[in-house]
């Protein structure tokens, strides 16, 4: 059985480093009383997640993050981001941004779109590694439970835009800002620059309704490239200070807080992008 926590425990430990294993053991998370919390994750799994991401993070895209004091370092907040790409490494290089940079380590429970779920394998290891299906109910009870999820408001249109769109925020979802001002949680705005230049898109090819894809992407290289990536963390939102709970049911309450956080991650892509120096440093 490959999703066995002694196995992904055997490869953090081979693989990983004395780090990896340290942030894993420091992981503060709700266990359900079996090692595993209500939704699957494992803190081994994190580790072997974050082993993983380790390459990538350090050697490919030689990670940078600005301002990841303004990250809660408990307590349930709303992390949210642009997205891009073409395929979501930007996803996984800001989990990884955020377990290292908070202490004691926090895993961000990813909020993903509903084809995740229906992918082979795939689904299970990212579930072990904190990736949450993306209803309403589920983002409520991880609130509940004081965790830190991140949510790309763009969705799949973000990851799925054409090169001559890029650092143009697409359609801006507002269920975060429901989710945020109904269980009195910050959002953390955050601006990710490199990844737009990633794997430039071509096109893309229509799937069925109901496939496990909503499109195939063309892309123009077979492999993102490796630019590098600049993570820029905002001073936090505190609508959770500003409404009260019973507001997050006010459409128009809702529609001008997730504006403002829109507002806020376009400025922080607008400063990353004068901040680089370019694509590749």
């Amino acid at each position: 059985m490959p999703f066995r926590p002694p196995i992904a425990k055997a490869l953090s430990a081979l693989f990983g480093g004395s780090e990896v294993r340290d942030r894993a053991d420091r992981l503060q998370y709700p266990d359900a009383g079996h090692g595993f919390d209500q939704f699957g994750m494992h803190p081994d799994f994190v580790a072997l997640g974050d082993t993983i991401g380790k390459g990538l993070y350090d050697n490919y895209f030689r990670v940078k993050s600005y301002g990841y004091e303004n990250i809660p370092t408990d307590g349930a907040a709303v992390i949210a981001c642009n997205h891009s790409g073409t395929i979501p490494v930007d996803g996984m290089m800001l989990w990884v941004d955020i377990l290292r940079h908070t202490n004691p380590p926090r895993a961000a429970r990813p909020i993903a779109d509903y084809f995740v779920s229906t992918l082979p394998i795939v689904s299970t290891l990212f579930a072990r590694c904190g990736v949450v299906g993306g209803s309403k109910g589920n983002a409520r009870a991880l609130l509940d439970a004081g965790q830190l999820l991140m949510i790309f408001p763009e969705g799949t249109p973000g990851i799925g835009k054409p090169f001559s769109e890029r650092y143009m925020l697409q359609d801006w979802r507002k269920g975060h800002c429901e989710l945020a001002i109904r269980h009195k949680a910050p959002v953390v705005p955050v601006g990710i620059v490199g990844a737009e230049e990633q794997m430039p898109q071509l096109a893309r090819i229509p799937m069925p309704r109901g496939s496990a894809l909503p499109y195939i992407p063309v892309p123009a290289t077979l492999v993102p490239l490796p630019v590098r990536y600049h993570i820029h963390y905002g001073q936090p939102l505190r609508f959770d200070l500003e409404y009260s709970s019973e507001e997050a049911d006010d459409p128009a309450i809702v529609t001008e807080a997730a504006a403002r956080v829109k507002a806020a991650v376009q400025a922080l892509l607008d400063r990353g992008l004068e901040m680089r120096e370019g694509i590749f440093k």
